[in-house]
């Protein structure tokens, strides 16, 4: 089946820290399925995520080919960290792996860089930052990816990482109105780091975000990490 063939399905999976999400999408990266969605097993070793995520890939229907979202560094389809999974993923071929289990062509990428791949406009500086059980980053300049920008394990403020300060642990030990503040001096640091046209803030509890936000600083919503897999298939 060639690409450019308008029935071409593809399933798109996020795999998250707390939720491993999936639905299908037509050639035009328009959902064809319900969101599907099941907790991240514990500990979420390669085998039973593969698992979870075929047990997913069966609910969904007919689909051609998979793109997947993985919240780690990603090389070549190799996951080469996954901080908020399990330490099995190091140098894991998930790609490989995916594809003889589901016996589809299978492209993997960062979660972020999938869920910027859905909300960006493609044009000038442009941060995806999303906050989930960790904090998320893709940095794009005129639509094209700078892959693997993992800046929630850079040094943010008093000794502590951007996911150590505003990660789900964080959120739920100091509350809402504290996080919201932290957040405002992460928008005004990065600012400053990247001088970036627009930046989109997505993830599971952007929901959370309270505040007057700048006006190119945009919420996008979570479902955008699975829209963004069409982008993996474009030339």
């Amino acid at each position: 089946m060639t690409e450019d063939n308008g029935s071409v399905r593809t399933l798109s999976v996020d795999i998250g820290g707390s939720g491993v999400k999936a639905m299908v999408l037509d050639i035009t990266g328009k959902p064809l399925t319900e969101r599907g969605r099941l907790e991240t097993p514990h500990p979420a070793t390669p085998e039973v995520v593969i698992g979870a995520i075929a047990v997913l890939a069966a609910s969904q229907g007919e689909y051609h080919r998979v793109s997947v979202g993985f919240p780690g560094v990603v090389r070549c389809g190799v996951t080469e960290t996954a901080v908020n999974l399990d330490a099995s993923w190091l140098n894991f071929d998930l790609a490989t792996a995916l594809s003889e289990q589901l016996n589809k062509p299978v492209k993997v990428i960062n979660d972020a860089d999938m869920q910027g791949l859905g909300g960006i406009k493609g044009k000038g500086v442009e941060l995806v930052i999303t906050l989930g059980t960790g904090f998320g980053s893709a940095l794009f300049v005129d639509g094209k990816l700078v892959p693997n920008m993992e800046m929630g394990h850079h040094p943010f403020r008093k000794g502590e990482t951007y996911e150590e300060q505003l990660g789900r642990a964080a959120l739920e030990k100091i509350g809402d109105k504290k996080w919201n503040k932290r957040l405002q001096k992460a928008i005004a640091s990065l600012q400053r780091l990247f001088n970036y046209d627009f930046l989109y803030i997505g993830g599971g509890e952007a929901v959370r975000v309270n505040m007057n936000l700048p006006l190119n600083v945009k919420l996008i919503p979570n479902i955008t990490g699975l829209l963004g897999g069409i982008a993996l298939w474009k030339e």
